[in-house]
């Protein structure tokens, strides 16, 4: 927990805390009301630095309901008004501690795989005090016992048991990218990476037939019913909902504050307010609601969303463990997107395919789970399994853009032809023949399958898709790039020349075509315009290759320990 507080500024402008004080006091900063009543805060209203020295401590231990010490279990600790836990793991003996801490209330609780324990209250109310906690978790027969009583259809789909056995156990600066195979293969896993995390729940590929009319009339009434009654509940409630549902998240939010207020007790309208905060960009605030309701109850949808709030916060370890927790509880199609999603984002690319492969095993109709598989699978240099995946993902649902688009990059970074493609981006254009990057994708996919070839017949069909593309899109760069490659191919600097130009002008940033521009010019005697374009070229890269190694290091790479007793009995079934 050190580096959660090494991230904080010296110097709090709100409160005006100065860099003497322990970084720890700096908790105390947004406190204000707190520290008042605890008479650390002078007549001045500034807060009294040198006296908020904390050295309060709670211990306890965690056991099991014979009392047997229950060891490497989770201990959350947070105290009441600040959004900020702590999580500590148990010795041998069950122990645990949390030194340093600062007078307050403080929900605790304790988890170890699907067990859980009850949510315990501890007050600090003397300084230098020591305050003792005892957590049971049940016996793992009763959970089970309970979950079978209880079933819910994703966990009736899918055992737990089954899933990969790996801790996440910290983070680390992205110095070296990890991952595989040359640049342009690391680039592309990234590129895949950032277009999986899109991915709705169904792909973007759900009922959209609602009509415009048809949700301005809801409104209307909605909105009507509100202004009779504006202390009303339900009514502030469904107009939220509303907005909600159809992602006018700043609109959401006043209605669902106002019902918050009328009643703070309604978990699901809560739950609605800290997911419009979060969506419209309050994390901070809807930490505050999500964590309020997990105090009050464990729930998979309330984990999940915590995740979401902690990587939108900047604390993707935290994330990590809610998306596992949320999983645990409820093996949802959602909730194992969540967790496998965040793993592939923090470059534990081996630990996500094989919770992206459990996901599929529990829901394999997940069109996006797929997708999500296949991009792993690429991180992981499995092109061919990366490429069937993605395939199986665009057979399950035809209309669907994804898969095919993953496809597309995969095929342009394998080092080889891979099985199963070039039909499925030949559907791809027959069912959206102006769709440009469909006619890019399937013409490099159809020169490549068939090996480069420079015979006419060959290369006539790939101008024919590439020249299509960029009629579509004119700004579709890389189709006049490759055509430029295509007419060298064949000698035909000239030609060559006018379509590196065009690729340009649609992308000055594009290196690669200021690279060939130089090359073809050196063929044609144009040896001032070729140095200008290798010299451009240089520059680029140089630009882009410093932009991508700071997309890397603001990515946090996770730390693994794999649990090798288990991976091992695993790998022998």
């Amino acid at each position: 927990m050190g580096n959660r507080f090494e991230r904080t500024n010296i110097k709090d402008q709100n409160s005006g805390c100065q860099s003497s004080c322990d970084r720890r006091s700096l908790l105390f900063c947004g406190a204000f009301v707190v520290a008042l009543a605890l008479g650390v805060v002078s007549e001045g209203g500034q807060l009294l630095c040198a006296q908020q020295q904390a050295d309060a401590v709670i211990e306890g231990s965690v056991r099991d309901a014979s009392g047997a010490a229950v060891a490497d279990a989770y201990v959350r600790l947070q105290r009441q008004g600040d959004a900020r836990s702590e999580e500590r793991r148990t010795s041998t003996d069950g122990g645990f501690i949390f030194p340093d801490l600062p007078l307050g209330m403080y929900l605790l609780s304790a988890a170890k795989g699907a067990r859980q324990s009850s949510v315990i209250f501890e007050s600090l109310t003397v300084r230098g005090g020591r305050s003792r906690a005892d957590l049971i978790l049940p016996d793992e027969t009763a959970v089970k016992n309970e979950k079978a009583s209880n079933p819910t259809p994703s966990a009736q789909a899918m055992e737990f048991t089954d899933a990969p056995a790996f801790t996440v156990a910290g983070v680390t600066d992205w110095t070296a990218a990890g991952g595989h195979g040359s640049d342009v293969s690391l680039r592309t896993s990234e590129s895949l990476t950032r277009e999986t995390l899109h991915l709705k729940a169904n792909s973007g590929y759900g009922d959209t037939s609602r009509k415009a009319d048809d949700s301005k009339e809801t409104e209307k009434r909605l909105r009507a019913d509100l202004e009779r009654a504006p202390k009303d509940f339900d009514a502030n409630h469904q107009l939220g909902e509303f907005y909600l549902r159809t992602e006018n998240y700043a609109q959401a939010i006043d209605p669902l504050e106002n019902a918050y207020q009328i009643d703070e007790k309604d978990a699901d309208n809560e739950y609605d307010l800290a997911l419009a905060l979060k969506k419209n960009g309050e994390a901070a605030r809807a930490q505050l609601h999500v964590q309020k309701l997990l105090a009050m109850q464990e729930k998979a949808e309330y984990h999940r969303l915590a995740g979401e709030v902690d990587e939108s916060l900047g604390d993707p370890l935290r994330a990590v463990h809610e998306f596992e927790r949320a999983v645990r509880e409820d093996p949802s199609e959602q909730n194992y997107f969540a967790w496998g999603s965040e793993l592939l984002l923090h470059r534990a690319v081996w630990q996500a395919k094989d919770v992206l492969t459990a996901g599929a095993k529990a829901h394999p109709k997940s069109v996006r789970i797929l997708t999500a598989l296949g991009a792993a699978l690429f991180a992981c240099a499995q092109y061919e399994e990366a490429a069937k995946r993605l395939c199986e993902a665009s057979d399950l649902n035809p209309a669907a853009q994804e898969p095919y688009l993953f496809i597309g990059k995969v095929e342009l970074a394998s080092p080889n032809p891979l099985q199963c493609v070039e039909q499925k981006l030949a559907r791809f254009v027959e069912r959206e023949p102006e769709n440009a990057l469909a006619n890019f994708y399937y013409a490099m996919t159809f020169w490549k399958q068939h090996g480069r070839a420079t015979d006419q017949q060959t290369l006539d069909r790939v101008r024919t898709m590439l020249t299509h593309a960029v009629s579509i899109d004119p700004k579709c760069s890389s189709a006049y790039l490759q055509l430029g490659v295509l007419e060298a191919s064949q000698s035909a600097f000239d030609k060559a020349i006018t379509y590196y130009v065009k690729a340009i002008e649609a992308d000055p940033k594009l290196s690669e075509a200021h690279y060939r521009l130089g090359v073809a010019y050196d063929r044609v005697g144009e040896k001032t315009k070729a140095t200008q374009e290798f010299k451009t070229h240089d520059e680029i890269e140089k630009q882009q290759a410093a932009i991508v190694d700071q997309q890397r290091r603001e990515v946090k790479q996770f730390l693994v320990v794999v649990d090798k007793k288990s991976a091992d009995s695993g790998s022998n079934q």
